[in-house]
């Protein structure tokens, strides 16, 4: 409770977005793919209709608390440190869990985990040195793809199923792509920190 007290409001909601991520899990993994399927033709049923409720009230705590932390001036190392840390919980676990599922492409998503492990490592080095990094265009485009990709692949690809467009896939893909060039922008922005001792 004291922890708690001690946040602003941007951080408790970067906090609560990463509380919602275990809700995610349990309704994923507990209530059967196609328990009260909606249609056969969308292809999603109560199961998916939670996850993208629950998905989608976490990412709006993405959008407040990066909101009201500039507004209001409450911009801290704490946030810029857990904000990603929390997108990715939440974004990352959705995608395996997709996979799992097999309702997401198995390789876009490595790249793109593969990608945060990296930048993971990269930002760990410079907060070492003391530089905290926050999230810049193209990370924040990632993000945006990403929570797009998902909204469409949880919602069986629709409506685009209804016209044989694999918009999810093309999105996912698409999300790949800009998360390894943010990733190579993170690595040229911050390889002193890792090549300096070498």
């Amino acid at each position: 409770m004291k922890f708690w007290n001690s946040l602003n409001v941007p951080n408790k909601l970067t906090v609560l977005r990463m509380l919602m991520v275990p809700l995610i899990w349990i309704i994923y993994l507990c209530i059967p793919q196609d328990f009260l399927l909606m249609s056969k033709e969308a292809g999603f049923g109560l199961r998916n209709l939670l996850v993208l409720i629950v998905f989608i009230l976490a990412s709006l705590t993405d959008y407040a608390d990066g909101q009201i932390a500039r507004k209001k001036h409450l911009i801290t190392s704490f946030g810029k440190f857990l904000d990603p840390i929390a997108d990715k919980m939440l974004v990352n676990t959705t995608l395996i869990l997709l996979v799992y599922g097999n309702e997401a492409a198995i390789v876009p998503v490595l790249l793109m985990i593969s990608r945060d492990l990296v930048v993971d490592g990269l930002r760990l080095s410079a907060a070492a040195q003391g530089t905290v990094v926050s999230a810049g265009f193209p990370g924040k485009l990632k993000t945006v793809l990403q929570m797009a990709a998902i909204i469409l692949l949880v919602l069986g690809n629709w409506p685009f199923v209804y016209m044989h467009i694999p918009v999810a896939s093309i999105v996912l893909w698409l999300a790949a792509a800009v998360s390894l060039y943010s990733g190579w922008v993170y690595f040229v922005k911050l390889k002193d920190y890792v090549l300096e001792s070498m």
